[in-house]
């Protein structure tokens, strides 16, 4: 006998409510595709930006290279753009290894010099940040014959693999040591057998290759007959550890050397070893080597070249080495009050006896010529603006290409200048406003032009640069922007704000479609703020801006103002002004900025102000709520580092200089000191598998809330790292997080 439950008239009336409710929601998402959410932004392929193919420049002229798609695989194909002729270098069916019936996945390639070998790298696994340790193939383009290297050493375990500059060898890093095997037979010789989880030859440790941008630790000699490598020895540094929970029932720890500030430092050197094999010669650098930064080396002719930083990194010495003797001597040295930035590659000229090089010393980033010697030193570029970047140098023309935006520090354009100096010259179309970047061809004839601005997505073409007339379009994302342009338009603006002492700060507003001057709307403001980077820039920002675009359909403003400190092309002075007060200058720049606007725009909810922010932003977003807590009611912090003496060596002590010089600093830059006057809501979130910003700085943070019985919300991502991307879903639930935070406390 069956049994029938009564079910009340309440609860059906309840659930034809809810059912009519997610068929009308459903019909309105249908009909209405002007509406943004978490889920069309994050979980589906809607707004997926087609991606240009791969391309690199042969090294004797006009001819690009790009990795495309193929029927069942990559294909190589290369463009000569003065003949027009193109070809296919190497189809899809050379790339399959004997036995196997599909071909490799090319992440990355490269071709000898005399372009009759190709080097494949394929199935990567992550080190830190990026996939820097795979497999290694060789394809030989006159026979097609296609070998893996490495020899009996496990899959994905070679790193940095790099061809002799006669094509004939390559060298290798295996478990921290170097190894260099021949192509003709194939053997495998050690050049380091020293190496270990402590000692580490021909690349890098954990804050090298975070702070200093470095990470394939050696370089061939221009005679194939010798290879230079760094050796860091992190003995005496103190460990990190990392409880992983991902392999089953118990944890593990990992690992790793970390010197946080005032800590001990690795040791870094700078050694010679023959091609063949045999003992190494070390450089007589100067110092305590666990007391510089040795952050650019490289050969030129048969000497090295190498910049050495001092501790605080405001001292960069120039030294030029003998490789056989390892005798040292200094041929220029940049020194700055604050810190010198580590932005100078060695571009030499004039058959090696000048380099082009960056100096703030006049007061904006400048381009000089620097004899081989080092003794004479001529300006190139002159003028209150500064050289951002330094493209290309034509030196058959007489030219020098360099990134710049002298009226609007938010915009990139492509200049040059004649290497004797002179006025600069636009390259880049004055008509199409907003951020260029360029990859030229090493005659400077031609370049791939990249181009994005605020509310254009990015298009990318292969172009002539005398008239910049486009030769091939690779991708004009034409269906993304068509897709785009159905959303519901929300007004953008660059504006700009004063704020002490008569000094002007940028930012952008995002308003909501049909925007209502008259009415009070919630503010969300977007924050970085420290030295590492910019926020308010003119070009596209991906799905970050589409999901402030969401928000401001909710009817908030979203802005972003970009504060002293940040590396904005405004001259030395903005960007050093931060010095020795990070976390203080700023916010109260952030806050000032805030008090400024409420002023002038009376739309502006002042009993609505929310910010959010990563990692240097989460950090900035506690010190706003917590040194202002009576401007700011909502605050959502990603990743942040509550209490600076927590943080790395290279990076803090940069800015705030040594810990036990700058002890008022580092507290009073540290948002932890200012937890217990927390009165707004507050979002924390971490992942716990952060190699960068520790989740120890926030268990820290969260005891000290506790103990003033601060009240906060908190979500911690099991094993993610300092990205919180890792593991399927993990995105979209971040942003839905974010937004029903915001939307329901703010």
């Amino acid at each position: 006998m069956k049994t029938f439950r009564v079910i009340p008239v309440s609860f059906l009336l309840l659930l034809i409510i809810d059912v009519f409710a997610f068929e009308l929601y459903a019909q309105v998402a249908k009909v209405d595709p002007g509406i943004l959410s978490v889920d069309r932004i994050f979980n589906t392929k809607e707004f997926e930006l087609e991606s240009a193919p791969a391309t690199r420049w042969r090294k004797n002229g006009a001819v690009s290279i790009s990795l495309e798609s193929g029927d069942k695989g990559q294909k190589l194909v290369s463009h000569d753009l003065n003949s027009g002729v193109q070809e296919t270098l190497v189809p899809e069916h050379w790339l399959i290894p004997a036995g196997e019936t599909k071909p490799l996945n090319v992440e990355d390639y490269e071709f000898s010099d005399n372009g009759s070998k190709l080097l494949i790298y394929t199935n990567s696994k992550k080190v830190w940040r990026v996939n820097s340790r795979g497999d290694y193939w060789v394809l030989d383009l006159s026979n097609r014959e296609l070998k893996k290297l490495g020899g009996d050493f496990l899959p994905s375990t070679l790193m940095f693999s790099t061809f002799s500059p006669d094509g004939k060898r390559v060298c290798f890093v295996h478990k921290n040591n170097l190894y260099i095997q021949d192509l003709i037979d194939f053997n495998i010789i050690p050049l380091t057998t020293n190496g270990t989880a402590k000692l580490i030859n021909g690349t890098f440790d954990w804050v090298y290759e975070e702070e200093l941008g470095l990470r394939k630790g050696f370089r061939w000699s221009p005679d194939s007959n010798s290879v230079a490598y760094w050796q860091i020895d992190t003995e005496g540094v103190k460990d990190f550890l990392i409880t992983s929970s991902s392999d089953g029932p118990y944890s593990k720890l990992i690992t790793f050397g970390y010197p946080k500030t005032g800590e001990k430092n690795p040791s870094a050197k700078i050694g010679v070893v023959s091609a063949k094999g045999g003992e190494t010669t070390f450089l007589q650098i100067p110092g305590d080597s666990r007391d510089h930064y040795l952050a650019k080396m490289d050969w030129v002719e048969n000497s090295i070249v190498l910049q050495q930083f001092n501790r605080l990194q405001n001292k960069n010495t120039v030294m030029i080495a003998d490789p056989k003797t390892g005798k040292c001597n200094n041929i220029l040295v940049e020194t700055d009050k604050a810190w010198v930035e580590n932005d100078n590659e060695f571009l030499w000229i004039n058959k090696n006896q000048n380099f082009i090089w960056l100096s703030e010393r006049d007061g904006w980033c400048h381009a000089y010529l620097v004899s081989r010697s080092g003794d004479k030193i001529t300006q190139i570029t002159k003028g209150n603006f500064d050289v951002i970047h330094i493209e290309a140098v034509d030196e058959k023309n007489g030219w020098l290409y360099y990134l710049a935006s002298p009226d609007n520090p938010t915009q990139r354009y492509l200049y040059r200048v004649s290497l004797n100096g002179g006025n600069p010259e636009l390259v880049s179309p004055k008509d199409m406003k907003g951020t260029h970047a360029y990859s030229l061809s090493p005659d400077a004839t031609h370049a791939v032009h990249r181009f994005s601005n605020f509310n254009t997505p990015p298009s990318a073409h292969l172009i002539h640069l005398a008239d910049h007339k486009v030769i091939k379009t690779y991708t004009e994302n034409a269906a993304f922007k068509k897709k785009v342009e159905t959303i519901k338009k929300v007004g953008t603006e660059f504006f700009r704000v004063k704020v002490d002492q008569g000094v002007e700060l940028d930012g952008w507003c995002i308003k909501p479609p049909e925007f209502d001057p008259a009415k009070k709307h919630p503010v969300l403001f977007y924050v970085y703020g420290e030295p590492a980077g910019q926020t308010v820039l003119d070009r596209w920002d991906g799905k970050r801006f589409l999901w402030h675009a969401m928000l401001a359909q909710n009817g908030y403003l979203v802005m972003s103002i970009d504060n002293r400190g940040t590396p904005a092309p405004r001259g030395r002075d903005w960007r050093k002004s931060v010095y020795r007060q990070v976390g203080i200058l700023a916010s109260s720049d952030q806050a000032n900025a805030v008090k400024e606007l409420l002023k002038t725009h009376s739309y502006m909810d002042a009993s609505r102000i929310a910010i959010w922010g990563w990692s240097g932003g989460g950090s900035m977003t506690l010190n706003a709520l917590f040194r202002h807590p009576d401007l700011y009611k909502t605050g959502m912090s990603i990743a942040p580092v509550p209490n600076q003496r927590h943080y790395d060596t290279i990076y803090q002590e940069r800015y705030m200089g040594l810990p036990a010089d700058n002890p008022e600093g580092y507290k009073n830059g540290s948002p932890i000191n200012f937890a217990h006057q927390l009165k707004g809501k507050l979002l924390l979130v971490h992942g716990t598998g952060d190699d960068n910003c520790h989740y120890l700085g926030m268990e820290t943070l969260i005891d000290e809330l506790i103990s003033h019985n601060k009240q906060f919300t908190m979500l911690a991502y099991p094993n993610r790292s300092h990205s919180i991307n890792e593991g399927k879903n993990t995105t979209r639930h971040l942003y839905d997080l974010l937004t029903k935070y915001l939307l329901n406390n703010n």
